[in-house]
């Protein structure tokens, strides 16, 4: 499989809200009664969760974007996304891919030297895109199945396992475990979440029909895509591309 199928994937709950949507959609695929018994539970949780984005993020967000010069605010997203790339080479070495974890490593190396700590993406113009693998690929490489699909009130879609997940990704969240000081590191997830949904705009117009549906079933088709590098059970393999 190529690097640049790895780089599709996302971490963030606002990537996986709608950023998931981006070509892999399709109702036929997922069984809504084994995929997701907890429904009922779980819609209300969005409707929650999409009132928090009405009134609180969106808002921020697009504020954040106007008044926020285009270098800056891209600075800030390669800033992160360099942090970022620690997560994936622990998982990636955690799976055991040698090759995906030099990569990661080269990557890192790039980034925060020659891009000024991760200010500016160096590595990717070189060919060595982002390969974006978290704790709940980890644990799905290893066969452990995702279980019923679960809304998670602020951090969004997930599942059992990428619910459980979450845990141990944030002993690899160089930020948070780096940054001693409250003030600077809430600013610090403040801005990593701004940039996030900022880069989500022009991603909503792709949501049609159910609103709760879209999004559930292109998270659980993106997730397997993910877990599995790039092939999936419908003979699609990304890696054709």
């Amino acid at each position: 499989m190529s690097l640049f199928t790895k780089s599709l994937s996302k971490t963030s709950f606002l990537t996986l809200c709608l950023g998931s949507s981006i070509g892999l959609y399709s109702s036929a695929a997922v069984s809504e009664v084994e995929s997701d018994p907890w429904e009922g539970v779980n819609r209300i949780t969005y409707g929650f969760n999409k009132g928090v984005d009405l009134v609180v993020l969106r808002p921020l967000a697009k504020g954040y974007e106007f008044v926020t010069p285009d270098p800056v605010e891209k600075g800030v997203h390669n800033f992160f996304s360099n942090l970022s790339d620690v997560g994936s080479l622990v998982n990636n070495l955690l799976q055991l891919k040698g090759d995906a974890s030099a990569h990661d490593f080269a990557r890192i190396m790039l980034n925060t030297t020659f891009g000024l700590g991760g200010i500016l993406d160096v590595a990717t113009p070189m060919g060595s895109p982002k390969s974006g693998e978290d704790f709940g690929q980890t644990l799905g490489y290893w066969g452990v199945g995702p279980g019923p699909y679960l809304v998670l009130p602020f951090l969004g879609p997930s599942s059992v396992r990428d619910g459980f997940a979450k845990i141990p990704d944030s002993y690899t969240n160089v930020w948070g475990q780096a940054v001693d000081h409250v003030p600077t590191r809430n600013t610090g997830y403040g801005l990593e979440v701004l940039d996030a949904r900022v880069g989500l705009f022009p991603l909503e117009k792709l949501i049609s029909g159910d609103e709760y549906s879209f999004v559930r079933d292109a998270y659980l088709q993106r997730r397997e895509f993910s877990v599995r590098d790039g092939r999936m059970d419908t003979g699609f393999d990304a890696s054709d591309f």
